[in-house]
């Protein structure tokens, strides 16, 4: 069964392995040198960042969100656990606490575009750029009014 849970100082390995593998699995696009500076980059937040937190009985955790006010930061999922509901279960959680949501998505990420869509969310504009600069489009998603 899935809990959600905040992180904590001792999930930070954790969460950076989520994100690594995850990435591994879905960002085929990214330049191995892009790669490489945003995989320090996440090494030096993500640990102590405030996450919530998809765990599995053993609380090991499977998947996490970060959302700052009413944007979600970041959803990476286990490969080993995608298509199993996790996400959906996050962002539900997400959608209670903040009924009007958004992100952004990395545009050759079809997978995670598909994803959001589903869930519901609108494309609401798009970046020719990603946050960084760098040149990964990105579809800003809107959930709610």
């Amino acid at each position: 069964m899935i809990k959600l849970r905040p992180s904590r100082p001792e999930d930070g390995p954790r969460v950076v392995q989520i994100w690594a593998a995850a990435v591994d699995a879905t960002h085929d696009f990214l330049t191995p040198e892009d790669r490489a500076a945003i995989g320090r980059e996440v090494e030096a937040f993500l640990p102590s960042a405030p996450l919530t937190l998809a765990v599995d009985d053993r609380d090991r955790a499977i998947g996490f969100m970060l959302i700052d006010g009413g944007h979600m930061e970041a959803l990476f999922i286990d490969p080993e656990h995608r298509g199993a509901g996790v996400g959906a279960i996050l962002i539900d959680y997400a959608l209670a606490v903040h009924p009007v949501l958004t992100t952004d998505v990395n545009e050759q990420n079809a997978q995670a575009v598909g994803f959001y869509e589903h869930m519901g969310f609108e494309r609401i504009g798009w970046s020719a750029t990603d946050g960084q600069g760098r040149p990964y489009p990105l579809i800003h998603l809107r959930f709610g009014v």
